[in-house]
Order: structure tokens, then sequence, then C-alpha cells
């Protein structure tokens, strides 16, 4: 298995900064690179404890489906989600989140096995584990620029 610990300092209210991490329009806005969609399942607005979000995905020059499921959540400092199926044996993601000295701390535990035993575990060491760093820290990036932007009220006129 391989683990990925990312932290992030966000100047923005916790609330704003969980709904932000669960909200799968965003996700998708995060992942263009790979051109990311929800396909199936919650795939718009902000998803919720039991609910499933299916996922296509190019990665590597392979399209490739990735269905999770929120399997815990406590408003507004921790959830949960699980890949159901896709093509890794397993992927948890635990996203925390605190509040120290007036800003949001998001921590995500990533933590997931590639299929294929040996060779597996060798695309971790060589590829997967930067690549998926990768990932979650352009995602993170997005996150905290959406959450410390400031909202201009429309001018009245």
């Amino acid at each position: 298995m391989a683990r990925i610990e990312l932290l992030t300092k966000i100047n923005a209210p916790i609330e704003k900064v969980f709904d932000l991490s669960r909200n799968i329009d965003l996700h998708m806005e995060s992942t263009k690179q790979t051109g990311e969609k929800a396909i199936a399942g919650k795939t718009s607005g902000l998803i919720e404890l039991g609910e499933t979000v299916t996922w296509r995905a190019k990665h590597f020059g392979i399209r490739q489906n990735l269905t999770s499921k929120i399997t815990e959540f406590n408003y507004p400092s921790y959830f949960v989600d699980e890949m159901v199926s896709g093509s890794f044996k397993s992927i948890r993601h635990e996203h925390h989140f605190s509040q120290v000295d007036g800003h949001t701390v998001m921590k995500d535990v990533f933590v997931f096995e590639s299929p294929l035993g040996v060779l597996g575990k060798l695309a971790n060491l060589l590829v997967l584990k930067r690549y998926m760093t990768n990932l979650l820290t352009t995602r993170n990036h997005i996150i905290k620029q959406v959450a410390e932007a400031a909202i201009v009220p429309p001018s009245g006129g």
C-alpha cells in the first residue's frame, strides 16, 4: 500500500473549505488535465454520506472509470471517500479539516493499493505515488484559490 499525506493551509472558514472539498463541480474543474467527469451517481453539487459518484478520466493514455462512496461524514471536520470499483485494488481518501490561528488546515490522507502484486508495488514506487501526489496537490491548490477568493458583490445601479 502507498500512503500520501498533504497539509494545505487555507485562509477561509472551515465550513467553506469542507464544502468546496466535496463539491463535484469543483473537483471536475481541478482535474481538467485528465478530462475527469462525473458520469453516474451524484454528478453535480455537494456529495453527502452514503452517496456515490462514478468518475471517468484518462490516466496514462487509458480511459478509466472509478466509483467512490462517501463512507464517513462529520460536518465540517472530516469525511472519507472509498473506491467501490475501479482499476486500483483499493483507495481510501480521508479529508480532515481543522481551524488553527484563524485559518483552516486541510489534511489529506490518501491510501491506495495497486493491483498486480509485486508489479503494482513497483509501479507505486516508480510512478503512481508521485502522479497521485501531483493530482491531489493540484486539486488542493484549486480549492485554496476558490476558498480564498474575495466575493465581490454585484454593483447596484
